[in-house]
């Protein structure tokens, strides 16, 4: 696997960035917070022309979804891409990318969820270095400081990121001690699952993968890591990072605890939970793409900027 990453630069106060909905479609109020956040790091953040375009479950057609995209892939003025949200739709539209564009002048994008598909295919086209992390769409309830803080160190700053577990996350049990060390490559377990058998499909082989979840549960999360499993896709890890499984519960006695340390503690390499990474309260944010660190006795990962 090639691992080295094309670094977009950091991203400065005056900066124009451009926030678009490749996935679902997102709410002006939610936004609105997510622009006064940007703008107070010193940022100029810009609404692509279909941000708030709306078709069913869709943020508009998959046609101005990816001419936003690539709008701002082509724009010298646009310095970073910051998806508002995920949902769903971002498959539909990679296959409409303009790589060559990015790769001109490659940019920081940022986003998680279904953005997940976005970032495999920008890593399939171009090996651009991501930001795993909230979209503009910004919830406080949800996203206290140390989430502010943590997304605007990822994007404005080029020190490595290190993320600690936490006793209070309830991935926390899931551990194998070990030292891993790798690209961090994955984010959203479906939008890994659903990316078998595709041109942007990473090559996993000596990554730390990391997987995260929400509302599905625990005999979903099997299907899907048994699958993972069987397609040989888990074959060559270096390691899994395990973020958060929000709200992954039913009826059965079975616990995500129980499926992830069953379908991943075998596997016969480090594997660290507990990490406040995904759509649970507290979310952090990390580079994707970029040499990384998975330390399981010491309980943290560190990862490189995706910034230069």
């Amino acid at each position: 696997m090639t691992t080295s990453a094309l670094r977009p630069p950091v991203l400065r106060p005056g900066d124009q960035v451009m926030l678009v909905s490749p996935s679902g479609p997102t709410t002006p109020e939610l936004v609105a917070r997510g622009v006064e956040l940007l703008t107070g790091w010193g940022l100029r953040p810009v609404l692509g022309p279909n941000a708030y375009a709306r078709r069913g479950y869709l943020a508009g057609d998959d046609a101005l979804r990816a001419a936003d995209l690539n709008a701002a892939f082509a724009d010298p003025e646009i310095r970073g891409v910051i998806c508002t949200r995920g949902g769903y739709g971002a498959q539909r539209v990679v296959d409409l990318l303009d790589l060559a564009a990015v790769r001109r002048d490659p940019k920081v994008v940022a986003g998680f969820s279904d953005i997940t598909a976005l970032q495999f295919a920008l890593w399939r086209g171009a090996r651009l270095a991501g930001v795993h992390g909230p979209g503009a769409a910004w919830r406080d309830e949800r996203l206290p400081l140390a989430s502010v803080e943590s997304m605007h160190a990822a994007l404005m700053t080029t020190e490595p990121v290190t993320v600690a577990a936490t006793a209070a996350e309830e991935t926390y049990a899931v551990r194998v001690p070990g030292r891993a060390e790798g690209p961090l490559l994955g984010g959203n377990l479906c939008l890994i699952t659903a990316s078998v058998g595709t041109p942007d499909m990473p090559d996993l082989t000596g990554a730390v993968l990391l997987v995260e979840e929400v509302q599905e549960p625990p005999y979903k999360v099997d299907r899907m890591l048994t699958h993972l499993r069987r397609a040989g896709a888990l074959a060559g890890l270096a390691g899994v990072a395990v973020g958060q499984f929000t709200d992954c519960a039913d009826g059965w006695d079975t616990t995500i605890v129980d499926v992830l340390t069953d379908r991943l503690g075998d596997l016969g390499v480090p594997v660290l939970g507990g990490l406040p990474i995904g759509h649970g309260p507290g979310q952090l944010t990390v580079p994707v793409g970029t040499p990384a660190v998975l330390d399981a006795d010491a309980g943290t990962l560190t990862v490189a900027p995706a910034v230069r």
